[in-house]
């Protein structure tokens, strides 16, 4: 098995800072269930389109796989969102986005491994578990979770890291096995969230109008770039392996490291400064 090509890496980078800059939206909007109900028909009004010229161009085939592989998506997806909703409502960002998004890649690529056969290089291998120990040296020290909310939030967060785990492993297979184009799947979960989720809105509307009124921004900023990090990671994943591409798209751990420390005011610099040389040596070993 060869390593990740330039182009799946550049893929990844972009999905990788798109993916850490809309958890920073979601961080400073307080989220919530009439967030990502917003959030999602932002994003299935913006890319209905590129949706609509991928039917058109390419013409995909339907049968009733593929539409059980979106709803599986759409399912996995809700829970997902509605999870990292509950631990940024609980735990900062330094501490819930390394560990979820450190758990699901590291879990993903081992279930790959085992799974689907898949068999990195000895120096891929070394590069996911150097990333490994980046991720662990990123999320923080295990006192912090004897705090009462801390340690509800660090389990909100490894809970989201088994779900990505989960959908990483199903989209792989939607993308490349049934061969349904990244951004027509994408676009379809998206769509089915916001479909699902509807009821629940309309339950709690004057907070729905509130949300909208005061993080407007928020709202559409990531309706715009959460398909697009995920678009990117999928059109990734149709000529890579998971092994690869779950751990090096948690270079985004050091973005929203960063973003954390800089404008959210969290610090701890000198063991995050570490835990990313670890992170950057280890994704090099993967382009190797």
């Amino acid at each position: 098995m060869t390593g990740m090509t330039p182009v799946a890496l550049v893929l990844v980078l972009a999905a990788a800072a798109a993916h850490a800059t809309w958890n920073l939206l979601v961080k400073r909007a307080g989220g919530g269930a009439a967030f990502v109900w917003l959030s999602g028909w932002v994003s299935a009004a913006l890319y209905a389109p590129l949706a609509a010229a991928v039917v058109l161009w390419q013409r995909p085939h339907w049968g009733w796989i593929q539409w059980a592989f979106i709803a599986g998506t759409v399912g996995f997806h809700v829970l997902y969102f509605l999870l990292l909703q509950g631990a940024y409502a609980l735990g900062e960002l330094s501490l819930v986005y390394p560990l979820a998004r450190g758990t699901g890649p590291l879990l993903s690529a081992a279930a790959a491994i085992a799974w689907f056969g898949e068999r990195p290089t000895p120096i891929g291998a070394v590069g996911i578990a150097l990333i490994g120990a980046g991720v662990i040296m990123l999320a923080g020290s295990p006192a912090s979770a004897r705090v009462p909310r801390a340690r509800h939030a660090v389990a909100y967060a490894l809970a989201i890291g088994v779900v990505i785990a989960a959908y990483t492993l199903w989209d792989k297979r939607a993308v490349t096995a049934l061969a349904i184009p990244p951004i027509l799947y994408e676009w379809s979960g998206d769509l089915g969230r916001a479909i699902v989720l509807t009821p629940l809105a309309w339950a709690r509307w004057p907070g729905v109008r509130a949300l909208w009124a005061a993080h407007r921004a928020e709202v559409i900023g990531t309706g715009v770039l959460s398909p697009l990090a995920y678009i990117l990671v999928l059109t990734a994943l149709v000529f890579t392996p998971v092994s690869y591409v779950a751990p090096a798209r948690e270079v985004s751990i050091l973005i929203g490291t960063f973003m954390g420390a800089r404008l959210l005011e969290e610090e701890d610099a000198r063991r995050r400064l570490i835990a990313a040389a670890a992170m950057f040596v280890g994704l090099a070993a993967l382009v190797l």
